[in-house]
């Protein structure tokens, strides 16, 4: 092991730059503005990348930006991203209660013109970054996230892909989905109660009708947050982690945003 250790060291020495040996996972809770309200995000790259790169912004489940979504976005800066977890519920609005996350979620929902301007302020602070490319930026939604990332790709902003993980598929407008300019993943739970198969089945025609490169995966016996370990174990709750279902979901993932950047 000595030998090993050693001659990675001699490598570094010879035949890197020293920015390269010392480069490092840069993060930062970073805030900004969407009208009168203010966020705050969690920004994290790899600093062995260098020059600009694809960048993705991810879009919280119900409970708000939280633990789960920066382990997602360091994970996914190891491979290479400019990654930015955005906040969509404003700086500390993190609902602790069903009752405070129905609030939350009820009135974004109603309101699909302040959470597109909400999606997109995060979309820019992303862009205006200059470790990122902005022409190669993909968005990524887990849960309620889910819907704020189609948002933000029926609003016709400039996205290479969207993927959506166990997110509510329901369009305010038809219309709206013929604005998508990138291509389109769903991963959702067969048995996911809290979107219904007739909304799922309704997103496919919508798809359709709107000529969208898309793609959806349903993955037989999983239920919502299948890919959250903090959801817990009990599929009768209608919210549960399942954690083979979670590893497919991520290879696919994986796949299609090479698929997004491959030049």
């Amino acid at each position: 092991m000595r030998r090993v250790f050693l001659g990675m060291a001699i490598f570094c020495l010879v035949f890197l730059t020293a920015d390269t040996c010392q480069a490092k996972m840069v993060s930062q809770d970073l805030e900004y503005r969407q009208g009168e309200a203010t966020f705050q995000g969690f920004l994290i790259y790899d600093t062995a990348y260098h020059g600009s790169r694809p960048g993705i912004v991810i879009f919280h489940d119900e409970r708000g930006l939280g633990f789960y979504e920066k382990a997602r976005a360091q994970q996914l800066a190891s491979m290479g991203y400019v990654v930015f977890a955005a906040d969509v519920y404003g700086k500390r609005i993190r609902p602790q209660t069903l009752e405070a996350v129905r609030q939350e979620t009820d009135r974004l929902a109603a309101d699909r013109v302040l959470m597109r301007l909400r999606a997109n302020a995060a979309l820019s602070v992303l862009k205006s970054l200059p470790e990122v490319d902005p022409r190669k930026i993909a968005a990524l939604g887990y849960g309620f996230g889910g819907l704020a990332a189609l948002e933000l790709a029926r609003s016709g902003a400039d996205l290479a892909g969207v993927a959506v993980f166990y997110g509510r598929l329901d369009a305010s407008s038809k219309a709206s989905e013929r604005n998508i300019k990138g291509k389109v993943l769903v991963l959702t739970g067969a048995d996911d109660p809290y979107i219904p198969w007739r909304q799922v089945t309704a997103f496919q025609e919508e798809m359709r009708q709107a000529g969208v490169d898309w793609q959806l995966i349903v993955y037989g016996g999983a239920v919502h947050g299948f890919a959250n370990p903090d959801a817990g174990y009990d599929k009768a709750a209608g919210a549960a982690y399942d954690r083979q279902i979670d590893k497919r979901s991520f290879v696919a993932l994986k796949y299609f945003l090479t698929e997004l950047f491959e030049d």
